[in-house]
C-alpha cells in the first residue's frame, strides 16, 4: 500500500490540486472539500507551516514552488501570508497545524465531506 492517496486523479492532476487546495487553505483559514482530500491536503499544508516556521530563504522557495502566487489580501500573496501570519503563529507548536473535521455527505453523490482548518 502507498504512502498517500491517489485520488483517482494522475500525478500532474493530483499535484495540481493538492497546489490549489493548499493555496486556498492558506488564504481562507478552512475549506470544505470531500474527506479523503481533506486527508491528504493535512499532510501538504503542515510541510508548508513547518517551512514558513524556518523562516529561510531556501525554505521560501520551496514553498513558493508549491503555493500558487495568488492574492490573499490587498497588496498580499499566499506565500506572504503562510511566512508573515500563519508561520509565526505556530513558532511553539511542533506540528498538527490543521483539523480535519467530517461533515455531513455532499447532496449530489453522497461523497463524505470534511472541513480542513488550521488549529486556533
Amino acid at each position: 500500500m502507498a504512502g498517500y492517496s491517489r485520488l483517482r486523479r494522475t500525478s500532474d492532476q493530483r499535484k495540481a490540486l493538492l497546489r490549489d487546495l493548499v493555496t486556498d487553505l492558506i488564504i481562507h483559514g478552512q475549506i470544505e472539500t470531500t474527506e479523503a482530500k481533506a486527508k491528504e491536503l493535512r499532510k501538504f499544508a503542515d510541510r508548508m507551516v513547518t517551512l514558513g516556521k524556518k523562516g529561510t530563504l531556501a525554505a521560501r522557495r520551496q514553498a513558493a514552488a508549491f503555493v500558487r502566487a495568488e492574492d490573499a489580501k490587498e497588496g498580499q500573496t499566499a506565500l506572504q501570508k503562510l511566512f508573515g501570519e500563519l508561520a509565526p503563529k505556530y513558532k511553539d507548536r511542533n506540528g498538527g497545524y490543521t483539523r480535519v473535521i467530517k461533515t455531513l455527505p455532499r447532496l449530489g453523490d453522497t461523497a463524505p465531506m470534511a472541513v480542513i482548518q488550521f488549529v486556533e
